[in-house]
């Protein structure tokens, strides 16, 4: 039936968010500020995987999902990669204390849409998601790294970041890449460590980068992963 005066505009559907933490507060806490960023949006909170994972069965129209990278009952890496297969496709952001290498690059790596630091403003969170809804991906990559020429340099293929490699250079990154200590990659490759760490300056130079985390965040950009052993 049309109403008087035209057809009346068809209603969207609303969006449906899942927050996914077992710290209550700082469930709340994200909840209220995904709230904020979209007022007209429900708002689904759970506290554990596996409740996380009843909501996915439950709810098969959800829009994205806020998923804690620490849950007291997954195992490891295990738990985003469940999370992850049962929303089958919708976009995840991982939510972390940590700004370890491994934590980051794994996460991108087995599908998470985005990486999202505990002490984010609301800001960055709101980027994260909008980048997230358009299936670009979210990483903390440094307010300095992004002024340098590195932003462009993020979006090249990952054949042209290794490319800038010596071969010793490329072994060291990937172990890098791998979240290895300095001892570790040097017992590794059977040298001394002093020389691992000529070599990370030299990569960390080359990216246009200060830590290892930097190198994390520009290699998963570029969709460099460590080699699967």
């Amino acid at each position: 039936m049309r109403s008087i005066g035209g057809e009346r505009a068809v209603r969207a559907k609303p969006r449906k968010f899942l927050v996914v933490d077992d710290h209550p507060l700082v469930r709340h806490g994200f909840a209220l500020s995904v709230g904020e960023i979209h007022p007209d949006a429900q708002i689904i909170e759970a506290g554990s995987l596996t409740e996380a994972l009843e909501v996915a069965a439950r709810v098969p129209d959800l829009t994205l999902v806020l998923f804690d990278l620490s849950l007291a009952d997954r195992q490891g890496r295990d738990g985003l990669r469940r999370m992850v297969d049962a929303l089958a496709g919708v976009p995840l952001l991982v939510i972390s204390g940590s700004d370890e290498v491994a934590d980051i690059v794994d996460s991108v790596r087995m599908g998470a849409k985005g990486y999202i630091l505990k002490t984010s403003s609301t800001a960055v969170l709101e980027h994260a998601i909008s980048l997230a809804l358009t299936g670009e991906t979210f990483l903390p990559l440094p307010r300095a790294v992004l002024s340098g020429n590195v932003a462009a340099d993020t979006a090249r293929p990952t054949g042209q970041i290794l490319d800038r490699l010596t071969d010793r250079q490329r072994d060291v990154f990937q172990l890098l890449l791998a979240g290895h200590s300095n001892k570790e990659i040097a017992r590794e490759l059977g040298v001394l460590e002093g020389t691992v760490k000529v070599h990370v300056r030299a990569i960390m130079q080359k990216l246009g980068v200060r830590n290892r985390t930097q190198v994390a965040v520009v290699a998963a950009r570029a969709g460099c992963f460590p080699e699967e052993v």
